[in-house]
């Protein structure tokens, strides 16, 4: 999954949090006891079968085979944890209006994917969600084994856990992703890119022996260079950072940091020098698309094990990728995909249970994942599959395609031309990875609503021209500081370190 990142990402994240309107507080958070509420112990409960209904967002609509898939996951199911399942897949765009409604409506469910994008903060504070301690203490040592505790305890609320993240890739570098070709037929060695400054060679290189191509795109629709390329942890909106992802845990705004003036030299040293796409600011065209079009050369890009693979696949061109940064974690790396059990699942043990199951069972999650063997696809090697004779991925009866999401992925197996070891690169990858000091901390913006949606309006009129060198930031930037100002940052900034140093106490983060 592509990462949000700094002043474009935050903005977006940021509408997400000014939705919720919520406190961080305890008021309505646990309605009954998770692990001893009725239902969930005695005799009756370990004899019969409890049915749950377990929602989660799906990119491809519900698959054709999904009864007959749900079927084979329930014969383990029924068998290990005396559990069925109703899996109840709801389209990207509208999973969070709609488990909205369900919640609010308390429908039947039992297992919801949640998120930061999903108004997982509001959930909470509307005691939507049972806290998970106990019943991971009781009812999860697949999760606890598998699952680094500071990931865990990333999305704690006053001090309870209340979602689970799936293992997947909890990390990404910088880099700059180019087209192999290119690099080597003018001799760019992509192993010898370490900093902008070697960037910016290469760039300097296409641009003057390919002129009918550009050599640096953003790396997204509406993105801006900048928006693949972190040097601190924005704490969700950007408003108020950790340069170096620590700083002593002292938040500084980003937009007066020497760090973010002289990246927007460059950038407007790079437009001026054509090295960058013109239109940038107003590009309304994805980096896949620019790059099938034989239009661009590179793009800085967030990167994680298997990443040149798949912008190759989606590309169909070979790219290649330098390494800029350590790998980083961040909160927000977190808690954009989990899963949490809803106030009025019937048996919050049970949907711990099958929660649990699919962070330690390798049949069930490729069940989850690629549906069943022989039919939607068909052993390679161990752990190595393909599609069977006469089906594609277009006639595939299931084709959900989202390994990510259904507990741990590093039980999935791997598609015939995939790197066979890429869960173990993207394990040594997220152990490898520097964490930010703030990892766990989310802040509530309730008592800076306004503010916080007057600076979102301010960040929108500047952050694309400034990022992409489109303007000159000696004259714009002192304008866009004065905005900010203006518009309240600075007493947004001072209510997050205040929450900051309050959490940093209670969690004994120093």
């Amino acid at each position: 999954m592509r990462k949000k990142t700094w002043l474009f990402a935050s903005l977006v994240s940021l509408s997400l949090l000014i939705s919720a309107c919520g406190s961080n507080g305890n008021s309505g958070g646990l309605a009954k006891d998770p692990v001893n509420s009725p239902g969930t112990t005695g005799e009756e409960s370990s004899q019969k079968i409890d049915e749950l209904n377990v929602a989660f967002l799906s990119v491809t609509g519900t698959p054709p085979d999904m009864k007959a898939v749900e079927d084979e996951i329930n014969k383990i199911t029924k068998e290990k944890i005396n559990v069925a399942v109703n899996l109840m897949p709801i389209n990207y765009g509208a999973y969070a209006q709609q488990v909205n409604l369900m919640l609010t409506s308390n429908e039947k469910l039992d297992l919801i994917v949640v998120g930061s994008p999903f108004g997982f903060s509001s959930q909470v504070s509307r005691g939507q969600l049972l806290w998970l301690d106990e019943l991971l203490e009781k009812n999860g040592e697949n999760i606890r084994k598998v699952l680094d505790p500071d990931y865990l305890n990333a999305s704690k609320v006053d001090g309870k856990v209340y979602g689970v993240t799936p293992v997947r890739d909890l990390a990404t570098a910088n880099g700059f992703t180019m087209r192999k070709d290119l690099a080597d037929k003018h001799g760019i060695d992509a192993s010898a890119i370490k900093t902008l400054d070697d960037v910016e060679a290469a760039l300097k290189i296409i641009k003057d022996n390919e002129p009918d191509i550009t050599p640096l795109i953003p790396s997204g629709a509406g993105f801006s260079f900048l928006t693949s390329y972190s040097w601190h942890d924005g704490l969700s909106n950007g408003m108020g950072v950790l340069p170096g992802y620590d700083n002593g845990l002292k938040l500084v705004n980003s937009i007066e940091s020497p760090e973010y003036a002289a990246l927007l030299k460059r950038m407007r040293n790079w437009y001026e020098a054509g090295y960058t796409l013109k239109d940038s600011a107003t590009n309304k065209s994805s980096q896949i698309e620019l790059m099938k079009a034989d239009r661009a050369f590179g793009y800085l890009s967030k990167l994680k094990p298997g990443f040149d693979a798949q912008e190759s696949r989606s590309i169909g061109k070979e790219m290649i990728s330098a390494t800029l940064s350590n790998p980083v974690s961040m909160t927000d790396h977190v808690l954009n995909i989990m899963w949490g059990i809803p106030r009025q699942a019937k048996n919050p043990v049970a949907s711990m249970k099958f929660l649990d199951l699919m962070y330690g069972d390798a049949e069930l999650v490729n069940l989850l994942d690629w549906g069943i063997e022989g039919k939607h696809y068909v052993k390679v090697s161990d752990n190595v599959i393909k599609y069977p004779e006469g089906v594609t991925m277009l006639t595939n009866g299931y084709n959900l395609n989202m390994s990510w999401l259904f507990g741990n992925q590093f039980l999935s197996y791997v598609f015939e031309g995939e790197d066979p070891d890429i869960w173990q690169k993207m394990k040594d990858f997220n152990e490898q990875a520097v964490k930010s000091k703030a990892m766990g901390f989310t802040m509530n913006p309730e008592s800076v609503k306004t503010e916080i949606a007057a600076v979102s309006n301010v960040i929108a009129q500047y952050y694309l021209v400034l990022e992409t060198g489109s303007v000159d930031p000696d004259k714009v930037l002192p304008q866009f500081i004065e905005k900010l100002k203006a518009a309240g940052i600075d007493k947004v900034i001072a209510d997050k370190q205040r929450q900051l140093d309050e959490w940093a106490k209670a969690e004994g983060v120093q």
